[in-house]
């Protein structure tokens, strides 16, 4: 088999185009191929798809394919230009590469597959490609996939913010609870930053979004209320940011007790931080003794950490109904404790009570956006932090955006004369 033969297999080309030569270069590691087309062929213009002669020729073009033979492989070509009666002269597509690409569509789909896996910087150094080239096909990658993406109805959504770099800098994050998929991401954390969502869906999508999760921002409830039917309703306070400000009620009763303590020369907190934070049932085997010795003491902390749990057990209540009754006693308990940092909690949660109740009627959490925020933190730290804001949304939208990411696989774009 002849080496342009091999190389139109390899290429995955076919009629009407042919390899025309082919060129090694051992020193520098490379496979450079030349591709032509038949004579009197016709292409469909890309903006209608009527079949065209061919007008002339652009300047020689480069795209960077899968390596051959551990050879770093470029496939070149004069890409045929064709004239439309109604769009003018036209570059043809071509099968092997996307518009304005300057790698083949097998080649994307391997870069694809790499920086599914690894970060950007690592992906380059394995493709052998510049930071800037590899991350052009994740931004057409995301693109892509975005256009394709269906406008289907939202039904339950979760938002939250996410810090993008130090000095207060956040990032708004939209997502389908029911899909696990970012939805939309904006600058800041503000009322606008939210607007933008709502005003992006149309007025059914917005009747149809049932329920919000997020935690207890001003500026989204805001925002909520505003922007969606009934929007006040609809708002759910995600139960693990309340039981964030709970643990940390239970620790600056911990600090607050350990320092008193201390003062007298006893350490019986000492090291105990961590151990409060747990949940009842995930106290690690080696430490169950001790602090099942501490949690039946007479310890202020003891008894804030029981305060804690308790909270716990609101969200298992079958009804709305249940629920306000186990909050009442979780409620007497808690002001009644004399625990500064738990009562202030205990008024949080009363001011906050009718949409932590909505709970019961729709039973979301933001479980998934918190998944979300993980991997987005994975993305921030392998990057060493994004400078440019639309980088980092466009990574976010590649890595948890649940788009269609590949370009299509094409054989030709001849038509018959």
């Amino acid at each position: 088999m002849r080496d342009t033969d091999l190389y139109k297999h390899l290429l995955g080309l076919s009629d009407p185009w042919k390899v025309t030569r082919v060129e090694l270069d051992v020193e520098d590691g490379r496979v450079d191929v030349w591709a032509e087309h038949g004579r009197g062929e016709r292409f469909a213009c890309p903006e209608c798809g009527t079949a065209c002669g061919v007008y002339d020729h652009s300047e020689e073009r480069s795209w960077r394919h899968l390596d051959s033979c551990q050879f770093r492989t470029f496939l070149h070509c004069r890409p045929p230009r064709v004239r439309c009666d109604e769009h003018g002269v036209k570059q043809a597509r071509l099968p092997w590469a996307e518009p304005h690409s300057r790698f083949t569509l097998l080649f994307e789909r391997l870069a694809i597959d790499v920086l599914r896996e690894t970060s950007i910087t690592s992906a380059a150094r394995i493709l052998g490609l510049s930071w800037d080239e590899v991350f052009h096909v994740m931004e057409r990658a995301v693109v892509r996939g975005q256009s394709r993406k269906e406008r289907k109805p939202l039904r339950l959504i979760g938002v939250d913010e996410k810090s993008t770099r130090k000095g207060q800098r956040y990032m708004t994050l939209v997502c389908d609870l029911e899909e696990g998929t970012v939805e939309y991401v904006a600058e800041g954390r503000k009322k606008a930053s939210l607007d933008g969502f709502f005003d992006g869906l149309e007025p059914e999508q917005r009747q149809g979004i049932e329920a919000v999760a997020m935690d207890m921002w001003e500026p989204f409830i805001a925002s909520t209320k505003d922007k969606l039917p009934e929007g006040a309703s609809k708002i759910v306070f995600d139960r693990f940011h309340i039981m964030m400000h709970m643990n940390d009620a239970v620790d600056r009763v911990r600090r607050a007790e350990h320092r008193f303590r201390s003062e007298w020369g006893l350490d019986t907190l000492k090291k105990t931080k961590h151990l409060w934070l747990y949940a009842e049932e995930n106290v690690p085997e080696k430490h169950a003794d001790r602090f099942e010795e501490l949690r039946e003491s007479n310890l202020k902390t003891a008894k804030a950490w029981a305060i804690k749990e308790q909270l716990r057990g609101l969200w298992e209540n079958e009804s709305h109904v249940d629920g306000y009754w186990y909050w009442k006693r979780w409620n007497d308990w808690a002001t009644r404790s004399r625990l500064e940092p738990v009562v202030k909690v205990a008024k949080m949660v009363r001011t906050r009570l009718p949409n932590i109740l909505t709970y019961f009627g729709h039973r979301i959490t933001n479980a998934a956006v918190e998944g979300i925020n993980s991997v987005v933190q994975t993305i921030k730290r392998t990057a060493r932090g994004f400078r440019n804001q639309a980088h980092f949304q466009t990574a976010i939208f590649f890595r948890c955006g649940g788009l269609d990411l590949y370009p299509e696989h094409r054989t030709t774009h001849a038509l018959p004369g």
